[in-house]
This record gives structure tokens, sequence and C-alpha cells, in this order.
């Protein structure tokens, strides 16, 4: 038996391909550069990025957000549909990092896969580009790595990193919450990024039964339609209004997240159908056969974020939002806790 240890070995005979590596970035420079901001002092190319944060803040306060797309990336694969899941990462940290009232100013994301395939990772970078232009933020770097054996072909998994600065003294914490304020919702895009691993279920349980279409979309781009942005409305409308607390309804859903910016012995009574179930959700649920508490626990069922704020208040910063182009729904108020839920649908 012979041995080919006298056979040089190239980096890219053990699956690495150095080249492929620097198109990629070649791509991705035009694309972060659109969306470069005040602060940014050295972007993508160097061993680190550097950001000078704004001199307009007084005693700033850095708020740091990290995610990933978590299972929707298995249905981007299995449909080829690369080009939002960028946005979808984006999403996850800067509207996070949004509820302490913080500018989300940078992003980092990590790209890994077995082989690099150029044109798949510049459609997902692209995605995550927009995300930042749409925030307001810089993709200032990032890392690729091709791993091989470490994932199979054709995958590969993602996760982000989001630095934003909020004024010291107008950090939102919700310790001002109190019975008889009011809870607004912002409409969400659709399922955005969490509850996939049921929605695969449902996709997998209709088999080909799946219907054409859902809210006016193919049955696919409405699955996939990524992450709604809320940062720069939310922003604008934080500016004008004095808001008490904002909750970004990702894993747990309406249930979960919203009891995480409520002080203790308050609960958000919300009203069943102020808002409506959009056919998408309508298809879930029926599918899924799930009751409406399992829905609000496991999808944002169509609101993405939440908003509270006074009573007197809460007609004139819902104006805000619509001209600034959100959908706004009333959808419940503040009460006492007492040995409840903290939240309440009824």
């Amino acid at each position: 038996m012979t041995s080919n240890t006298s056979t040089p070995l190239s980096y890219k005979d053990a699956g690495v391909d150095i080249v492929a590596g620097d198109a990629l970035v070649e791509r991705i420079k035009p694309l972060a550069k659109k969306t470069m901001r005040e602060g940014v002092m050295a972007g993508i190319g160097g061993f680190g990025a550097l950001f000078e944060v704004p001199k307009r803040y007084k005693e700033p306060v850095l708020v740091s957000g990290t995610d990933g797309v978590g299972t929707k990336l298995k249905l981007a694969f299995e449909w080829n549909m690369h080009d939002t899941v960028g946005i979808d990462l984006v999403g996850m940290s800067v509207n996070d990092v949004l509820v302490q009232g913080a500018e989300p100013l940078f992003f980092l994301d990590y790209f890994a896969c077995g082989k690099l395939d150029v044109d798949t990772a510049a459609a997902v970078v692209g995605g995550i580009a927009t995300g930042c232009e749409l925030s307001g933020c810089a993709l200032i770097g990032g890392e690729t790595a091709e791993m091989p054996g470490m994932y199979p072909a054709g995958e590969y998994d993602l996760a982000g990193f989001c630095v934003g600065a909020v004024e010291k003294s107008k950090i939102l914490t919700g310790q001002s919450v109190k019975p008889g304020d009011v809870v607004l919702g912002l409409a969400s895009h659709g399922v955005h990024s969490n509850g996939f691993s049921l929605v695969r279920k449902c996709i997998e349980r209709a088999g080909a039964d799946l219907p054409a279409t859902l809210d006016g979309m193919p049955f696919k781009q409405a699955i996939m339609k990524p992450t709604r942005l809320y940062v720069k409305n939310v922003l604008a409308t934080l500016a004008k209004h004095p808001v008490k607390a904002l909750a970004h309804i990702t894993g747990g859903g309406l249930l979960e997240n919203i009891p995480r910016v409520l002080p203790d012995g308050t609960a958000a009574h919300l009203k069943q159908g102020s808002w409506p179930q959009t056919e998408l959700f309508a298809w879930l649920q029926k599918t899924a056969g799930i009751d409406d508490i399992e829905m609000n626990r496991t999808f944002n069922n169509g609101i993405g974020m939440v908003v509270v704020m006074a009573a007197e208040e809460a007609a004139a910063c819902a104006a805000t939002l619509r001209e600034l182009g959100e959908t706004v729904y009333e959808i419940g108020a503040i009460g006492e806790r007492g040995a409840g839920e903290a939240v309440v649908v009824s």
C-alpha cells in the first residue's frame, strides 16, 4: 500500500477556495458602501471596524443585540430564495436594540458554509445591506467562513450583531408603565423569523394542497416575506411622543414578549379581534390545528412591535406612526396583574 504524502496539498484541495472568498468581498464592498453613515471611520477589509459615537450624544449608552434567522433558512435552501433572509437577520437585532430607545449604529454579520457559492452569498449579504440601509445602520464588517464538512452542500448559517446608542436620560425601561396606559400594535409583514419549525411542519402536513396565494402574494413569497424594520418610523415617533415602552414580538409571540417590558404587578389586557388575522396566519392556525393561545405564544400573529404610552398620548402617537407608514391598531390596555397571567387576550 503506497502513500501519497509526497503530493502537495493546497488549501483549495482541502475544500477552501480563497479566490472565491476574495471575489465575494469585492461583490460586498459596493453594497456595504451604500450603508455608510456618520461615525464610520473604517469599514470592510480591515481586521477591525472602527466607529465613533456621534458627538450629538451627551451621555451615550451603547445597546447591543445579536441573533440569527433560525430554521427559516431551511426554506431558503429548499426554495432557492436567498435575497431576503439577510433583511431578517438585520431586523432581528435592530428591532431588539430599538426597544430600549436606541438608534442602531453599526452591524456585523457572520456567514458560514461548507463550500462558498459566491452568487448565493452575495444575495444573502445584499439582503443584509438592504436591511442596514433601511435601518440607517452601517454594515461595517463581518466574517465569511468556508468550513468543508461542517454544512451540507447548498446550506449555510447566518448570525448578526448590532450596536446602537441611546441618550442615557432617554433609555426606555418600561418602569413608568401603569394601569390605564394604552397598548398599540404595529402590523407585522407576516411570520418574520420566528416559529418556522411549526411553519415547516404545516407545509409538510399540507403536502400538495398548498394555497396558491396568501394575502395577495404567491404562497412562497408570503411565507418568506422579511421582517418589518420598524427603526426609522419608531425613532421619529419617539422624538415627538413620550412612549413608555416598546416590545419586539419575536419567539414566544405576544404572550412572552410583552411581559419583558412591564413592571411587576401590571398586566397587558389585549382585546381579541382588535387587529385582523391575515390569510397567512389563518392558514397556519387551521393547518396546525392550534388554539388562539398557542398562536399568540408561537407567532407574532400579525403584530410585530408593541408600543405602550399614557392614554392621553395614544391617539396622537398612533397618528404619527400612521403618517410615517405604519399600520397601527389599539389592541389593549395595561391593568393590575393580580394572580393572573402577565398578558391576557380576551
